[in-house]
């Protein structure tokens, strides 16, 4: 399975005021940090943003996955709920939302939310294609599209690696006929990775989707330098490790060197790491809650750290 990052629910405290971190390890004040690589730039509103290596076009460097949070069914109010989530994150500045045909009814809860929002406007969207059979990747990709009730999709992925040497001469075709706007291909959980740097460097892909977090950092070794070597960009899935990450680092004060660059939450300290990495274009945590929306897209404001601090903050972290 492709896990996207979640919330671990109401009663999760991921607010670590920097104040708790006075008298503690790793409370020392660190200098200022430079702020971001030069391949980053802001909108209009102040959110950070990446460009598509094969398009120039920019996206903010947060966005929103739909992993477990969104597979809720004809539940009324849980519907709602991440209508509101959606429309905190347009609110936001926040435009792709990643899903997939295994994510459960993730796919019309999207949809519900797309359509009491009058379809925005700002709207990148992700989807995969999930199917062994590439013979039917058409029909579940039409099937998909109907979900979400778009003319057509921006970016289609294919799931997991998923069947994908059948998959990606279609996805190429649509993509040539102006059915789709980029191609991609997905993993996670530092699967299946020399698969993965076989096919970025023999494909013309746009995208591709990997796990990346404070303690999962294989996909730097090699995947994330031959991402830039190759004009590819990066979304990263599971920046929370679906919230175990942050149950974890719940328990301890945030350092103080968080305070340089603008985070309050451990969220945002975990999130920043990820989209500092020059290669990374978005990064796609979940989440249920409009105030962890708000929160995650607070990651795609101010200073990023630079290599020295992003070294600093994985030694940290791996210590704790």
């Amino acid at each position: 399975m492709n896990h996207h990052t979640v919330d671990t629910g109401p009663g999760h405290n991921r607010r670590q005021w920097l104040g708790a971190a006075l008298g503690t390890t790793l409370a020392s004040a660190w200098p200022a940090w430079a702020a971001s690589p030069p391949a980053t730039s802001a909108t209009s509103g102040g959110l950070l943003t990446r460009r598509i290596p094969s398009s120039g076009e920019a996206l903010p460097v947060v966005g929103l996955g739909t992993w477990i949070t969104f597979n809720v069914g004809n539940d009324a109010p849980a519907l709602e709920a991440c209508t509101a989530v959606v429309r905190a994150f347009f609110e936001a500045g926040g435009r792709l939302i990643d899903s997939s045909p295994m994510y459960g009814s993730s796919q019309p809860t999207i949809g519900h939310a797309l359509a009491a929002l009058q379809q925005p406007q700002a709207l990148f969207s992700a989807e995969k294609v999930w199917v062994g059979d590439a013979a039917r990747g058409a029909a579940q990709i039409e099937a998909s599209r109907n979900f979400w009730g778009v003319p057509r999709f921006d970016l289609m992925q294919v799931h997991n690696l998923l069947g994908w040497e059948g998959h990606l001469p279609r996805l190429f075709e649509m993509k040539a006929r102006g059915r789709l706007r980029y191609v991609g291909i997905s993993t996670s959980e530092g699967r299946r990775h020399a698969e993965l740097e076989r096919i970025m460097r023999t494909q013309r892909i746009d995208f591709v989707q990997l796990t990346l977090n404070l303690l999962d950092r294989e996909a730097e070794q090699r995947l994330l330098p031959l991402a830039q070597e190759r004009g590819i960009a990066v979304l990263v899935n599971r920046p929370f490790r679906q919230g175990d990450l942050l149950n974890q680092l719940a328990r301890h004060p945030l350092p103080g060197w968080a305070a340089d660059i603008g985070c309050d939450s451990w969220a945002q300290v975990a999130l920043k790491y990820v989209v500092s990495h020059p290669a990374v274009t978005c990064a796609i945590p979940a989440t249920s809650q409009v105030a962890h929306l708000r929160q995650n897209m607070g990651a795609a404001r101010g200073r990023l750290p630079d290599a020295a601090l992003r070294a600093r903050m994985a030694r940290d972290v791996a210590a704790l």
